[in-house]
């Protein structure tokens, strides 16, 4: 294997006293034609290696066969009718249903059929109070830049759109269905060219008319990176607007009463330095969900007319051992969201003395996805969707009367899956610190070390639960042994537990997932020589660090969609948004704390690298593809390692972007990445 030749420069500039090489800076123009030829050359490259590996047919049957279970969402009621998703056996993307008071079922929205290619995904939907009208968002090609519509839910007849502009809009309708609360950005074409991507304002907007016509209600005045939230009161009294700016985990929140002045009144400034989420509920009272002294976070209750913190009750408070991840209000009964250690758990709470009534059984050692209820009249059922290891995501029934929960909707395809064990392990990081890691393997053990993957992502407060993949699956049914670590920067264990892999402590995260690999290694599961790592966005940034920081401690790595670059990341798309979560290069501390880990920095030339592979999106509106061109240009140029044995390869796809894309695709994406791997560590897929 001969990598293509690629120019490197003599770019060396003063970085607050440090000199610092970037040879490879002409890759950051997808517009450049070198780069465009790069590309393509290395799109060969790729393409001949990847198709050559076996078991590449066998491996796609299985995965598709894995993915045939489908999906359902969690209903969402209205007026007696239940509205919700419903991806069935052999469709790209999930299908807006709507059953009926008497049973009847339809079909309301189907992006399958609005375009066939795959590339159109449905971002979001929300149907009116009474269930008339539904308002949906769609974008093309994983660009994410949504687009607003309304259908009569009746007739099916468009009534609204396009409007555009709408990515990462939630809807909030009045009472009526004639008038709804959204989130719009501002006409790109009226703004500064570096801030085209921001600019966001929440509109009162009537259906049906201009929305050049639509009420500004908030953001005016706000920094441009602002991003909100929203949520409509049952009855229509309350508006409650939440935001932040970027990706910050530090929340302004402000409600209205639409009952009298309509004026939005500051509750939390973004200055108190928590989250904060509220919403009115049916029994009156303002709830509010909040890490203001409790990094594990509580919940709280006041009159609306009364908001502050100082007028705070606990109702649920804070606990040292799990976080509180969110609540819904029952008739007589508050359901309370927990995860102790990544594990859900749903609880009874009395909802005005906040006093423990019980556990609700759950099928097994998984992830709850969602709750909700019947919000326009008296009931006692909580309805929820859950997923581990060997549950495809279905829907479950809690009767609070009754106390029994019960399947209400199973995924719907039926698919033999392979008999597999689950285990949360724990184990010592660099610094002595507890870290947890669920480990999957063969249900009959085979004979250890095995070829193992190890996962994990660490950073924005994201924590990952146990939950069905077919591609985890699909490895350990193959013989391998397939990790996911809980890494300091996610939120498995509060706000604490996010702070201490961040900024200044984000070599945290690393040393966790170097000490997961020890630990795997030491306790007879793998060897370096079998040890696979895999990681996206953020997650690709853990991975790409890991292969510079320990090479001789993995054999193979697949880095998706990565952040690769730390001293110029906040130039790209979304990046300046994340200056919270990692430091700006702008200053000169945060520098270098940037510099002590930056992966494509880190590259030395003689190093014996394993094998990599990046994966990337061109569509990708979040992460700069260029992260993996530079990088992997730099790998090309300084590995020592035999290419025919340890390839550096980047793959890539047109019209994807960074998150939602058809299962056709992903199945594609799957079966590379995973031949790449099983490839360098010895499995037979």
């Amino acid at each position: 294997m001969t990598y293509p030749s690629t120019e490197r420069l003599d770019l060396v500039e003063d970085l607050h006293g440090h000199p610092v090489a970037d040879p490879y800076r002409w890759l950051e123009d997808s517009s450049d034609p070198r780069t465009a030829e790069w590309s393509g050359s290395q799109d060969l490259l790729a393409r001949a290696w990847l198709d050559g590996l076996p078991g590449r047919e066998a491996l796609a049957d299985r995965l598709r066969d894995l993915m045939r279970t489908g999906s359902v969402s969690t209903p969402v009621w209205r007026a007696g009718r239940s509205f919700f998703t419903r991806r069935d056996p052999g469709q790209d993307h999930p299908v807006v249903h709507l059953r009926e008071a008497d049973g009847t079922e339809r079909v309301l929205l189907d992006v399958n059929g609005l375009d066939p290619s795959g590339a159109t995904t449905l971002d979001a939907w929300s149907p009116s109070d009474e269930g008339t009208l539904l308002a949906y968002q769609v974008s093309v090609g994983g660009d994410e830049r949504s687009v607003l519509f309304v259908v009569d839910v009746d007739s099916g007849e468009r009534v609204e759109g396009p409007i555009d502009r709408c990515r990462y809009s939630p809807v909030g309708w009045l009472p009526g269905g004639e008038e709804f609360y959204y989130v719009r950005q501002l006409d790109p074409a009226t703004l500064p060219e570096d801030e085209r991507l921001f600019h966001r304002r929440v509109w009162r907007h009537r259906v049906g008319a201009d929305p050049a016509t639509d009420l500004l209600v908030h953001g005016d005045g706000l920094d441009h990176t602002y991003f909100y939230g929203l949520k409509v009161s049952p009855g229509g009294r309350w508006l409650v607007v939440n935001g932040a700016p970027g990706s910050v985990r530090r929340d302004s929140l402000w409600i209205a009463d639409l009952h009298g002045d309509q004026e939005l009144r500051q509750v939390v400034d973004v200055e108190a330095g928590a989250q904060c989420t509220a919403w009115v509920a049916r029994d009156g009272r303002l709830y509010l969900h909040t890490s203001l002294d409790a990094p594990r976070f509580r919940l709280c209750a006041t009159d609306p007319a009364t908001p502050t913190p100082e007028h705070w009750v606990d109702v649920v408070p804070e606990q040292d051992d799990s976080v509180l991840d969110g609540a819904k209000w029952l008739d007589d009964a508050l359901v309370v969201l927990r995860t102790r250690h990544a594990v859900s758990e749903l609880h009874l709470h009395d909802p005005v003395t906040g006093e423990h009534r019980g556990e609700i059984p759950l099928p097994s050692t998984g992830s709850v996805h969602g709750m909700s209820t019947v919000d326009d009249e008296r009931g006692d059922d909580v309805w929820f969707g859950y997923s581990d290891f060997v549950t495809p995501l279905s829907v479950f029934r809690y009767s609070l009367s009754r106390g029994v929960t019960e399947l209400h909707a199973a995924a719907p395809g039926a698919v033999d899956l392979p008999e597999v064990t689950t285990q949360q392990l724990e184990y010592a990081s660099a610094d002595g610190t507890t870290v947890r890691m669920f480990v999957v393997s063969a249900e009959r053990t085979p004979d250890y070390p095995r070829p193992t993957l190890l996962s994990g992502y660490g950073g924005f407060a994201v924590g990952r639960g146990p939950g069905y993949a077919a591609t985890t699956l699909a490895w350990v049914e193959a013989g391998g042994v397939w990790v996911h670590a809980s890494l300091r920067g996610g939120d498995e264990e509060g706000e604490q537990w996010h702070r201490a892999g961040m900024r200044e402590h984000k070599q945290n995260v690393f040393d966790d997932f170097h000490s997961a690999a020890e630990a795997l290694i030491r306790d007879g599961w793998t060897t370096p020589q079998q040890l696979a790592i895999m990681g996206g966005s953020n997650g690709g940034l853990l991975v790409g660090a890991a292969l510079t920081q320990r090479p001789e401690l993995y054999a193979a790595v697949v880095c998706s969609a990565p952040l690769l670059d730390m001293l110029r990341y906040e130039n790209f798309l979304l990046g300046r948004l994340w200056a919270e979560e990692y430091g700006t290069a702008a200053e000169a501390e945060e520098f270098k704390w940037l510099l002590s880990y930056s992966p494509y920095h880190r590259v030395r030339p003689g190093v014996e690298y394993p094998s990599v592979l990046f994966t990337v999106f061109e569509s990708d509106s979040r992460v700069d593809p260029n992260h993996a061109r530079k990088m992997c240009a730099a790998l090309q140029h300084a590995t020592a390692s035999d290419p025919a044995k340890h390839p550096v390869l980047i793959r890539r796809e047109t019209e994807v972007g960074h998150a939602g894309r058809s299962v056709s695709r992903a199945a594609g994406l799957a079966v590379d990445q995973l031949t790449f791997l099983a490839h360098a560590t010895g499995l037979n897929m």
